[in-house]
């Protein structure tokens, strides 16, 4: 064993694991520094992937070559496409998962990578070399005492910095329950000048499976047809699902739960990180919506082999007790045993407005950040940046430009912008609603949109490329063959009449009746033979067929927002020098100064994105940059 690696990747979570894997894919010889090996990627929370624009991303991770979806598929106990009722841009794929064959599959794909060494220990300190203009990072001290040295270092600690769990009035240190924090690195970067903050997550309580009345819950199953998040041929859609059930709670519970808030570390005052707004407590879910007399729970299965249940809904820090005695009200659980309780966690994370586009820090070379230390929320949103900062260490160190995506490619392209740009003020989670191009970023095509340079960059394999390239030429021949075809009155309207559409009077293209509200290729594949003779005789799939359906139904919002993105990007093109002082630049305003100086926009279309920097300031820039 040689202790001298190109890149070391601090944290075995979802961050950790993809920056390993893509970093050691890639070429560079890496090492992953966990602090126990049988916990890699632990779902510490919620045992599912995806959801509403987290599954976008998961999608986005699969096309440019993570494994994050492919290790979902090989693990799911239900898949459901979420947010059908709606248009494609809001379709979500979503997959409850095993949560200990999801971390074993992390483990076994880990130690089958070639150029991947694993060291369970626990970080201390990290070396500089302070020598030159900029100080670069050189290397890591682990609690051991063995010392490590290295071109680049992927700093995914989580929530075990400084972590700080709350049960009441107990509190205990650690990063989640039974596992301990980590002390030294946070010490150590605020000594180098980076500021640092404090944030707070919780869980709820997990519950024995064989003490809940389901009877009394209302089921929810997952779709008939399932589908799958990875794009490969490696995976299979989920087979014999599990059900998972919901409930409400009632005014009695919630009169349980307030009678303890005079004891909740939330709101006594001991708790001072910020917590996440989209996932709140449930206690803070009756004090911002007091006059709701009732919230929605989730039971949810952790495994195929185990009696867990993760209640999702009732993430709670309240003592133990008044968990046990709210629980013991709702529907179902009169009698239930209780695995553990809900608990909350204070954790160290550092402003990401630090960070360049690339996730390497602008204090130190060589040094990138990625996951919750950057303030966000989610493995999904932390597997995103593991992956980029991954790809974008090894890159540097070995001279290749990085890889940056942009707003209009990907959702993995708005979440690093949205932190880098605007930074934080409380943990990040990503929504559909943050990008801005979102008929583009659909999960369906997020193959399309970025295979190619998943293939580009040496991620994507050669077989799953050429899975690529046949889906698109599905989809363009299809769609095409629909443009061509013209169908006549008598061939269609009883189908039309049937789906309450208007009659034609003359021949149209099939592209254009599919366009119609209620018309589908599934459909007219019955009442059309000549299309049914095409798609068969061609083989295209039904991956394809519904690729173009998409693109046929949507292209006149497709290609407006193709147009607004080619506009905005002009400002992107127009790049600010790095060590330019804004702070001589009068004719902006004082705040602008203040902001820009501070994030040190990149280009003039990132600088427009910084909250506090006005369209007149804009306009100074630009005068000044390009024109």
């Amino acid at each position: 064993m040689k202790p001298d690696y190109d890149i070391i990747v601090i944290g075995g979570g979802h961050a950790g694991c993809e920056a390993a894997a893509a970093a050691a894919r890639l070429g560079s010889r890496t090492l992953l520094l966990t602090m126990d090996m049988t916990k890699l990627a632990t779902m510490s929370c919620n045992p599912a992937i995806g959801g509403v624009a987290k599954g976008q991303i998961v999608r986005e991770i699969d096309a440019l070559g993570g494994q994050m979806g492919r290790i979902t598929d090989l693990t799911t106990l239900q898949f459901r496409m979420l947010n059908r009722s709606k248009g494609a841009a809001m379709w979500s794929p979503r997959a409850q998962c095993d949560k200990t064959r999801f971390s074993e599959e992390w483990r076994h794909t880990l130690e089958n990578t070639w150029n991947l060494y694993i060291w369970q220990d626990t970080a201390t300190e990290l070396l500089f070399d302070t020598s030159g203009e900029k100080p670069h990072i050189r290397g890591v001290r682990t609690r051991m005492g063995v010392e490590f040295t290295c071109r680049a270092v992927v700093l995914t600690a989580g929530t075990f910095l400084d972590g700080l769990m709350h049960c009441g009035a107990s509190q205990a240190e650690g990063g989640r329950a039974g596992d301990a924090a980590s002390h030294g690195l946070t010490r150590c970067l605020v000594d180098m000048g980076f500021e640092t903050g404090r944030m707070k997550t919780g869980t709820p309580a997990r519950l024995d499976a064989r003490t809940i009345d389901f009877e009394a819950l209302e089921t929810q199953y997952g779709d008939e047809e399932p589908a799958k998040f990875s794009f490969s041929n490696d995976t299979q859609s989920v087979r014999d699902q599990l059900p998972c059930f919901s409930v409400y709670t009632t005014p009695e519970v919630h009169a349980i739960l307030r009678s303890g808030f005079d004891r909740s570390p939330l709101f006594n005052g001991t708790i001072r990180g910020i917590g996440p707004r989209y996932c709140p407590s449930i206690e803070d879910k009756l004090r911002t919506f007091a006059d709701k007399e009732q919230h929605q729970l989730f039971l949810e299965p952790e495994g195929r082999t185990t009696n867990e249940y993760y209640l999702n809904g009732f993430s709670s820090s309240l003592p133990w007790e008044v968990q046990f005695e709210a629980l013991h009200k709702i529907r179902g659980l009169e009698n239930v045993h209780i695995f553990r309780p809900g608990y909350a966690i204070e954790y160290d994370y550092f402003p990401p407005t630090q960070l360049h586009h690339t996730l390497e820090t602008k204090l130190v070379g060589g040094l990138y950040f990625a996951g919750q230390v950057n303030g966000t929320t989610g493995y999904e949103e932390a597997a995103a940046q593991g992956l980029m900062a991954g790809i974008n260490a090894h890159r540097s160190r070995i001279g290749e430009p990085p890889v940056v995506l942009k707003r209009d490619e990907a959702y993995i392209g708005v979440l690093i912008d949205d932190l880098v740009t605007k930074g934080v003020d409380e943990p990040y989670r990503m929504f559909t609603s943050r990008a801005e191009y979102r008929i583009l970023l659909r999960q369906d095509n997020a193959d399309l949109r970025l295979t190619p340079l998943g293939h580009e960059i040496g991620l994507v394999t050669r077989k799953n490329y050429e899975k690529f390239e046949q889906k698109k030429s599905f989809v363009e021949s299809l769609i095409s063959f629909t443009r061509g075809l013209s169908v006549k009155p008598r061939e269609i309207n009883d189908y039309l009449k049937s789906i309450e559409s208007d009659p034609l009077a003359q021949g149209r293209k099939l592209s254009d009746i599919l366009m119609r509200n209620s018309a589908s290729f599934e459909s007219l594949r019955r009442v059309l033979p000549i299309l049914e003779k095409f798609i068969s005789e061609q083989g295209i799939t039904p991956e394809a067929i519904e690729e173009a359906e998409i693109q046929i139904k949507y292209r006149g919002y497709i290609e407006r927002e193709k147009l607004i993105a080619g506009k905005l990007q002009r400002l992107e093109n127009i790049t600010i020098p790095a060590n330019f002082d804004f702070s001589q630049m009068q004719a902006l305003t004082i705040e602008a100064r203040q902001k820009l100086e501070r994030i040190r926009p990149a280009t003039i279309g990132q600088a427009s994105r910084i909250p506090g920097v006005s369209p007149a300031d804009i306009n100074v820039l630009l005068v000044k940059f390009g024109r």
